[in-house]
């Protein structure tokens, strides 16, 4: 076991704004409390809500354009990063020791109760230090040991937001085998997850994505792509002429209000994100008139979490890693991820100055 530093670097917000309100700093290394570990970080993906949550762009109930985080006003400054793979290098009291050393996946929500299918009411980064980190702190109930799993430090990382909030939507959508489901987002982080995984557990994939992010979102498990320059739900009646099980939306916006007639009979659309825009006006008629279901899911649950680990540490997912950065460059990092230039996910890698 390595002697733990008393300090160490860490990329944290100190107010909403553009990229200088996150600031590269010397901050004492956090030490673990009852019922928790120290995890040394060996890497962190981005995501979209490190965007927003710099931005404030989340909004509070009753005022959507107020500057907030995740789930409501920030306490800065505050470390980002939600998705960290690392080592356990020390434990709090009540936490097994054994732990030490043990490589593991972190699991980044924080929970409004402690039974299996709990719902996530914070999340590691908005609501506490996340993995921008050499070090962080979390529960020791979060972290899921992987050594046995052959993906990489960088790979893991890619999964806990990603690929949780891709299975949370798969398992609340009840995707099952040979349904026709339609990805849109399909090449960022969570929608390739979502191709992913709805192919491994037998669906048929259509995915909704740019003409010059085909064949990534292909390699995926897409068994039909459809340019969203295009006229989707002409291309839709063509491909699925009895309707859609499930649609699996990160955009959301007019897609809504468009989408939900082209959902066959007891079709579901689940939706995780509004990139397009978190307004939609709909015919309820339409919905339950049809059986169909309008379902809001954010992220994951303890149980689809464990199952997550469980993937992997079988291999049973290849996560596409567009980029590397080290923690210096987490602007650079930050801004290659607003580009949206990317398929896959960037990580960060605290170890690299």
């Amino acid at each position: 076991m390595q002697t733990t530093p008393r300090t160490m670097r860490a990329a944290r917000l100190t107010r909403h704004g553009g990229p200088e309100a996150l600031e590269l700093a010397e901050v004492p290394t956090p030490v673990p409390g009852d019922g928790e570990v120290l995890v040394r970080v060996a890497a962190a993906a981005l995501n979209n809500t490190d965007l927003w949550t710099r931005e404030g762009a989340y909004g509070l109930a009753g005022d959507p354009r107020a500057e907030a985080g995740w789930r409501g006003r920030i306490d800065f400054p505050r470390v980002q990063g939600a998705d960290i793979a690392g080592t356990v290098a020390g434990v709090g009291g009540g936490a097994d020791p054994a732990l030490v050393d043990t490589r593991v996946l972190v699991d980044p929500a924080l929970y409004d109760g402690p039974g299996p299918h709990a719902h996530p009411v914070g999340l590691l980064g908005s609501e506490r230090d996340g993995g921008y980190a050499e070090y962080v702190a979390v529960a020791a109930e979060r972290v899921h040991p992987v050594q046995d799993s052959g993906l990489t430090d960088d790979e893991l990382s890619t999964l806990p937001t990603a690929y949780g909030t891709a299975l949370g939507m798969i398992e609340r959508g009840g995707v099952q085998a040979g349904e026709t489901v339609l990805v849109t987002g399909a090449s960022g982080g969570v929608g390739l997850a979502l191709v992913q995984l709805a192919h491994a557990r037998g669906a048929r994939v259509l995915a909704l994505t740019s003409a010059g992010k085909r064949s990534a979102v292909q390699e995926a498990g897409a068994e039909e792509t459809i340019d969203r320059g295009g006229d989707l739900w002409a291309d839709v009646r063509k491909l699925a002429p009895e309707g859609l099980d499930a649609v699996l939306d990160v955009v959301a916006g007019d897609l809504v209000e468009e989408g939900l007639p082209h959902l066959g009979e007891g079709g579901r659309w689940v939706v995780a994100g509004a990139l397009g825009g978190y307004s939609a006006a709909l015919d309820i008629r339409r919905l339950y008139l049809h059986n169909k279901a309008l379902i809001g899911s954010s992220m994951h649950t303890p149980t689809h979490f464990a199952l997550l680990a469980d993937i992997a540490r079988r291999g049973q997912v290849a996560p596409v890693v567009a980029a590397v950065f080290g923690l210096g460059d987490v602007h650079r990092a930050q801004a290659e991820l607003a580009s949206r230039s990317h398929v896959g996910k960037i990580v960060l890698n605290p170890a690299t100055r």
